[in-house]
């Protein structure tokens, strides 16, 4: 049984930085970030595959947050930037089992961490 297993989430300030990190156990192909804010969706944010491709969602993120992926330790790490009361949310790792170009939707990830939250005070 494949765990993620999430860290690094906190209260800080708008324009402060964090990094999230998630661990996997197993073998996974695409590891993702995914965050709902509360009274919201849940919504994509950055992924990145086997072959290194990566996908941010829209200029919410982009320039902002940027993901890496250390694949000797099986960990994905979200390094954001600047960050905005807007970001408040709680952040979801998720990966996925099967080999596949990056995705953005959320069904095509079999296994998700509990989470960790993230708050920006203005």
């Amino acid at each position: 049984q494949v765990q993620l297993v999430e860290s690094g989430g906190g209260l800080v300030q708008a324009g402060d930085s964090l990094r999230l990190s998630c661990a996997t156990s197993g073998r996974v192909y695409t590891m993702a970030w995914f965050r709902r804010a509360p009274g919201k969706e849940r919504e994509f944010v950055a992924a990145v595959n086997w072959s290194g491709q990566v996908a941010y969602s829209g200029d919410s993120v982009k320039g902002r947050f940027i993901l890496f992926r250390s694949f000797g330790e099986n960990t994905v790490v979200l390094e954001m930037n600047g960050l905005k009361p807007e970001d408040t949310a709680r952040y979801y790792c998720a990966a996925a089992s099967q080999r596949a170009p990056v995705t953005q939707w959320a069904n095509d990830y079999d296994y998700w961490g509990q989470g960790t939250q993230v708050t920006v005070s203005s």
